[in-house]
């Protein structure tokens, strides 16, 4: 018998941990080797942006990426787990104005402190495949692409109304821009006219809808979010014939629907602000001027449309109802209607749908209810301020009358396209990407613009077209505008004078492709080698946040097809499987002043069972507030490396991977990170115990079954990504080896259990279990060790627990032996004192045993 919490020396977290990184990397375990035959698994995390320094959800994604790339390589697969750096953007322009430094050196230092940071979290990534995306051997490969896609047709240049950030001075694209703001300065957005250059996503429109369905092993959420965003719809355009003609237009104007069943419900055409129409009426129309320059102010992202108070100048102009021709319409130019989307038109129907209904209500035109809810009086359906979008039967729509939706929709497609009033058409609410950006910390396009020849690719041989290293940032806008030696080159097809282009890509086109990248960043002269990126393609499981549903993840799969159509790769999706992780939140905290205070300087008391606060500086009160995301504004963040230095790496990882689904969010406390710690010691208590034990082996039959049942559950929770369940499974293994060694486990029996307990940890507690795996006798390093095998002689339970159900009622449980007969079920059932108080002393009418299910007796 051996007493498993005898004093020992406590595991030193500060002495093993960079003793063990130091280890792993001198033997270079975690390098891959491309010509590796073993099964490729690719796991990765979406890499971060330079900032400054790590917070507490780099430290749950990286630890839940590296729990899988560790446990894949113990079961013989060939692991590509890199790292880099979303190195280009705006907040290190805006660092450069802020503290006179170049964007480069900010980035560059900040890189140094994050890897440093990565790097004493003990995570098993290829270092040697390390990128930033600011690298010129990087942007390079990205300009060479461009102009493959040029090529390609996927690349085009036009004048386009944009989302102008007038703080960041610089185009947003439409996601972007979030309730009506940039998402990074927060100012107002507004409508610019500009020449840009596009990325034709909406070539693979159709093809990235339908391919989602594939997609799963994605979330369900992000998959629905993808579909709503590329926005697929099948529909009508509708030509509604102008009373007037409008001069240098035309007779009609044509509106797409995907509703022409409730045209008997219009009271209006609203068209866009910078329709044709609207233009030519604007000419010498001072109030329509003015309406149109205040539209504009709202962007033209959905978002802020959709929220913005509805607006419209009546132009005075009327149009002909398609399907009666005496039935006339008003139109306005309407501030929620864009040029992009349709046509630039749309018929109002404010009885189904509330956009029209907010505006008709507004300006008085009223509302005619023309589909009635199945089971609702149509005598006595009515609209006032909430209109009805489902579906129903056609009511006040003539010949349409008692249709359903469905078939009111192709009654009047037939009708009207047999008149030639309309044709059928697919829509997509998707728009092509619009990457120009007039900011300098970008990869620059490399195109050269020539009066005589207009815009030339950079010939290839000419890569990269590298940013200009000594510019000034004194002033808004872009310094590459300013930067005359730079811009001004001849021109590479007659010579000539000409000119660079100043924009730069937008980053999301770094990170679109920074994956395949990854396969083989050594090359010097080609993006990829077409059959490494295909072996190693699509990422096996992709870590990251579900911010990026739309944005990150819908361009790289454009990307990734772009890259096929012009031979970089040979795989259309970028990422098999997709995980999104919960944020890192924590409690608030306000002195009495009303300012924030950070965790660090809080002390927390639960004296009389209730929580209070208090400044460690001043010990004056401190206010708590709401948990929420953790953010510098709010002063709520955990600086990782005061977490490290205290409790080492392992604890901060343990707690992350503990403490809650990792889909939901994590509450960072301290008395969680505390119990973690507490676990770390007692996981070394119970393999030092193990080694010493002594026991006759009167325990090792549970024990063993208690090792090798966590086995079995651990590998089976790590392959779907359940953590904390992981986490459950091993807690119970320690409690068992505790208990085991507290009884009368061999010495034998106890190491296995403990080598068991010291493998399941490794992926999680790395550290730790190097210490462990030492201190076993084992051979080598625990992170280079295979993942043992359950033995499944182990796995099977002698006993099975049967509910027991009488009268229909559940009223107890019975455990018997597996290979009980009935009879035997039968009398154990009977013996049960619940059954017995039932019964009273009287024989059950019946019993009903059904093997290995449940007991049902009739009384």
């Amino acid at each position: 018998m051996t007493d498993a919490t005898a004093p020992l020396e406590r595991y030193n977290a500060k002495d093993a941990e960079p003793r063990w990184q130091a280890a792993w990397a001198q033997a270079k375990i975690f390098e891959t080797d491309n010509a590796d035959q073993r099964p490729k698994y690719y796991v990765l995390e979406m890499f971060p942006y330079p900032s400054g320094r790590i917070h507490m959800g780099h430290v749950r994604n990286y630890a839940m990426g590296d729990v899988v790339a560790r446990y894949k390589r113990a079961r013989g697969f060939n692991v590509l787990h890199p790292m880099g750096w979303d190195a280009f953007g705006l907040p290190a322009e805006n660092a450069a104005m802020e503290r006179k430094v170049n964007p480069r050196t900010w980035t560059y230092e900040n890189i140094a402190t994050m890897r440093g940071q990565l790097q004493s979290m003990g995570l098993s990534l290829d270092w040697s495949r390390e990128i930033a995306t600011c690298d010129p051997a990087y942007y390079k490969h990205q300009q060479r692409m461009f102009l493959d896609f040029l090529e390609k047709g996927l690349v085009t240049r036009r004048t386009a109304k944009v989302n102008w950030d007038p703080v960041d001075h610089t185009v947003l694209a439409n996601e972007q821009v979030i309730d009506g703001r940039g998402w990074r300065s927060g100012a107002l957005v507004e409508q610019r006219e500009l020449t840009q250059w596009f990325f034709k996503i909406t070539d693979f429109a159709e093809d990235l809808l339908t391919a989602l369905d594939g997609l799963e092993r994605w979330p369900d959420k992000v998959r629905l979010m993808q579909k709503n965003w590329i926005g697929r719809s099948e529909g009508l355009e509708v030509r509604f014939g102008l009373t007037e003609p409008v001069a240098g237009y035309g007779d009609g104007i044509t509106v797409y629907t995907t509703r022409p069943d409730t045209l008997f419900g219009a009271k209006f055409l609203a068209i866009a602000a910078d329709h044709p129409i609207a233009a030519s009426l604007a000419e010498g129309n001072t109030e329509l001027q003015a309406f149109i320059a205040e539209c504009q102010r709202i962007g033209t992202a959905q978002a802020a449309i959709d929220t913005a108070e509805k607006l419209g100048f009546d132009t005075g102009l009327r149009v002909r109802h398609p399907l009666d021709p005496s039935w006339d319409l008003p139109v306005y130019v309407a501030n929620f209607v864009l040029m992009e989307y349709g046509t630039g038109a749309v018929f109002g129907c404010p009885a189904h749908d509330q956009r029209d209904l907010d505006f008709a209500n507004k300006y008085g035109l009223g509302n005619t209810p023309v589909v009635c809810p199945e089971g609702q009086d149509p005598d006595s359906f009515v609209i006032t301020d909430t209109a009805y979008d489902g579906d129903g039967r056609m009511i006040n729509s003539r010949f349409l009358d008692g249709m359903s939706t469905d078939e009111a929709f192709e009654a009047v497609a037939n009708r009207l396209d047999g008149e030639g009033v309309a044709t059928r058409k697919v829509q997509f609410r998707l728009r092509d990407w619009g990457v120009s950006r007039q900011r300098y910390w970008g990869c620059p396009i490399p195109i050269i613009h020539c009066d005589s020849c207009g815009p030339v690719p950079v010939p290839v041989a000419d890569l990269p077209v590298k940013l200009p290293e000594d510019v000034s940032f004194d002033q808004p806008g872009n310094p590459l505008e300013r930067d005359a030696a730079w811009r001004q080159v001849p021109c590479p097809q007659c010579g000539g004078a000409a000119r660079r282009e100043t924009d730069t890509m937008d980053t999301f086109v770094d990170s679109s492709w920074y994956f395949a990248r990854f396969t083989a960043p050594w090359l010097a002269d080609e993006p990829t080698d077409r059959s490494t990126v295909d072996r190693w393609l699509p990422v096996d499981q992709y870590i990251g946040g579900i911010e990026h549903a739309i944005l990150h993840l819908l361009y790289a799969r454009f990307f990734t097809r772009a890259m096929r159509e012009t031979g970089w790769s040979g795989v259309s999706e970028p990422f098999a499987g997709l995980f999104t992780q919960g944020m890192v939140v924590h409690e608030t905290y306000k002195d009495e002043a009303g300012a924030w205070v950070q965790p660090a300087d809080v002390r927390l008391t639960a004296e009389g069972g209730q929580r209070q606060a208090f400044h460690v500086k001043t010990q004056g009160p401190v206010s708590i507030g709401p948990i929420e995301k953790m953010s510098k504004s709010k002063k709520n963040v955990v600086d990782p490396d005061d977490i490290i230095a205290s409790y080492g790496a392992d604890t901060a990882r343990w707690f992350m991977l503990s403490d809650s689904p990792p889909e939901r969010d994590v509450i960072w406390t301290e008395e969680g990170v505390q119990g973690a710690a507490r676990f770390v010691q007692r996981v070394w208590r119970l393999v030092n115990a193990a080694c010493a034990a002594s026991g006759d082996g009167a325990a090792d039959l549970t024990l063993r079954k208690a090792a090798h049942r966590a086995l079995a559950s651990v590998g089976e929770d790590v392959e779907r990504l359940r953590f904390n369940r992981c986490v459950a499974h091993i807690y119970t293994l320690a409690n068992a080896l505790d208990e085991a060694l507290r009884g009368a486990a061999s010495q034998a029996a106890a190491k296995e259990a403990a080598g068991i307990l010291t493998q399941l940890i490794a992926p999680m507690m790395p550290h730790l279990a190097e210490e462990c795996w030492t201190a076993l006798g084992r051979d080598g390093l625990a992170a280079a060790a295979p993942w043992p095998e359950a033995d499944v002689a182990l796995l099977v339970e002698d006993e099975i627990t049967l509910p027991v159900q009488i009268n229909g009622k559940k009223r107890a449980d019975v455990t018997v032996p597996r290979d009980a007969d009935a009879k035997a079920v039968e009398a154990a059932t009977l013996a049960l004192d619940a059954v017995q108080k039932v019964l009273d002393g009287k024989p059950p009418r019946k019993v009903i045993v059904v093997p290995g299910r449940i007991v049902n007796l009739v009384v």
